[in-house]
């Protein structure tokens, strides 16, 4: 009596998987460009409106090379980072309440993969929507240093995986009540954004607002980005900037690939 037997799939590594992961979450970008693109505009009405009342603070010039968007751009990049990649557990919510998460937990692909290639898909549109704001703000006086503005990105882009895979933790952890969600990743994002000193520099605040952005690593991640888009690789401050975003990034990574392994939707 013949037995029926059936294919049983292929094992692939986990780079590959995470490959996989990355391919189909990106194309979920090319396939609707227009949220990209719509994403810029609050940065844009940021640049536009910020940078000219900053032209007139005392020593910003005279330290960023002379133009205000030498200190500001740096600020809204980051802001492009976190408001990007915080608010990516929110697509996560749309596929659990669809049941669409549900079926790719069900798929042999490791669920590291599936954290990894979701986190790592956010450097695509950061690196987009940072090059065309660089781009923008040249002709308003701001002067590129391509290499520096890369490894800027790079540091970025580090730790814009911890930010995103936090997002999707938040995501998993708040699946069955949604406000949650917005609730934790508004409530975090604004005080971390102007605890480090984004948009306004901190040494005019209180003691106090200056004490607590010593704990907040946002702080190294913008002066190391405005350091690295000043034209300087020598100071101290990027290091410190790097190891800001390497350790969001493990501690991100680590809290992720948990909740998404330990997730029973």
């Amino acid at each position: 009596m013949a037995v029926l037997t059936l294919p049983v799939p292929a094992r692939t590594n986990v780079v590959t998987d995470v490959g996989h992961v990355w391919w189909r979450e990106t194309l979920t970008i090319l396939r609707d460009p227009f949220s990209l693109i719509f994403s810029l505009l609050q940065p844009l009405v940021f640049l536009g409106l910020f940078g000219p009342l900053l032209s007139g603070l005392a020593g910003n010039g005279e330290l960023f090379g002379g133009s205000s968007l030498q200190w500001f751009l740096p600020g809204v990049v980051v802001m492009i980072t976190m408001f990007g990649t915080s608010m990516t557990g929110s697509t996560l919510q749309f596929e659990i309440m669809t049941g669409a998460f549900e079926r790719i937990l069900a798929t042999p692909l490791s669920r590291s993969a599936l954290m990894i290639g979701r986190a790592l898909k956010e450097l695509t549109p950061l690196v987009v929507q940072a090059a065309i704001i660089t781009l923008v703000a040249i002709p308003f006086g701001f002067v590129l240093h391509p290499l520096h503005v890369l490894v800027g990105l790079l540091i970025l882009g580090i730790f814009g995986v911890g930010v995103g895979a936090l997002s999707y933790a938040l995501a998993i952890a708040a699946r069955k009540t949604e406000w949650i969600f917005w609730a934790v990743q508004q409530s975090l994002l604004f005080p971390l954004l102007i605890l480090s000193g984004m948009m306004l520099p901190l040494e005019t605040g209180p003691g106090w607002m200056q004490v607590v952005s010593k704990f907040n690593p946002l702080t190294y991640v913008v002066d190391a980005e405005r350091i690295l888009f000043a034209g300087s690789l020598g100071d101290v401050k990027i290091l410190w900037g790097l190891v800001a975003a390497l350790v969001t990034a493990a501690i991100g990574l680590w809290v992720g690939i948990r909740s998404i392994r330990k997730a029973t939707i």
